[in-house]
């Protein structure tokens, strides 16, 4: 039986902060068994790539500077992610808490996507395709340029974007439950002409503006069994400084 732990970050962190956080709940995990879910926010927005992502060949540094971009590489693979109006989770477990890799994406997913039901969405999953190897390189693109299987759809288009990695025993599954805005930031920055458009928000699928307390709190809800509270670590936001965010 797995305990699941509740860590409600009501502070908006950095793009740097928010990675450290989710990369020590995963190495906890895998020393400790803990499971956790994480939901929180940026400040200031922030622009995320994957961890395998050649973001110097995909996206221009000199424009991002003058934008005055926050920028970060994430400890999961996938593309690039505008942080801004959003609900970000991580779940944070040990692999035996859901199996395979598609069984957690599905199987949080479907937690993620009764949690938006109860909000009035008609979320459903989009179909399988095969996955890809952890280490794989993604394609060029936003990650919410189109959705892969599993993944949570509304109105036929991405509203939640997700990348997993396992580290030892445990794995960590994040993403963006888009509330409003746009991932249009990432051509303004992208050498890819084509880089977005796949994506909706709850706004837009709602018709009304939708809070970081309301869908926060409907996640919770949807989750299975109690969640016990659960304490922020100590972390070294500079563990994801441009070093690592541009190392390739």
């Amino acid at each position: 039986m797995i305990v699941w732990h509740l860590l409600l970050d009501s502070l908006s962190r950095s793009g740097a902060e928010n990675m450290a956080i989710d990369q020590a709940l995963l190495e906890e995990a895998d020393r400790t068994g803990r499971a956790v879910l994480r939901l929180y926010r940026w400040d200031p927005p922030c622009l995320s790539f994957g961890r395998n992502e050649p973001a110097l060949a995909r996206y221009d540094r000199a424009a991002i500077a003058r934008l005055g971009l926050d920028v970060v590489r994430r400890p999961t693979g996938g593309r690039a992610v505008w942080h801004e109006h959003e609900v970000t989770y991580a779940v944070v477990a040990p692999i035996a808490a859901f199996g395979s890799l598609r069984e957690s994406y599905h199987g949080i997913h479907e937690r993620l996507a009764a949690g938006l039901r109860a909000l009035g969405v008609e979320a459903t999953l989009a179909s399988d395709h095969p996955t890809a190897r952890p280490h794989d390189r993604p394609p060029p693109g936003a990650c919410f340029s189109s959705p892969v299987g599993g993944e949570i759809l509304a109105a036929g288009r991405k509203v939640i974007g997700s990348a997993q990695v396992r580290h030892g025993r445990a794995f960590l599954q994040h993403g963006s439950i888009l509330l409003d805005g746009s991932q249009d930031v990432i051509r303004a920055i992208s050498r890819q002409p084509s880089a977005v458009g796949g994506e909706t928000t709850l706004a837009a699928v709602l018709g009304r503006s939708v809070s970081f307390e309301e869908v926060a709190a409907a996640v919770v809800a949807a989750w299975d069994g109690p969640l016990a509270p659960c304490g922020r670590p100590t972390v070294r936001p500079s563990d994801y400084g441009e070093a690592w965010t541009w190392r390739r």
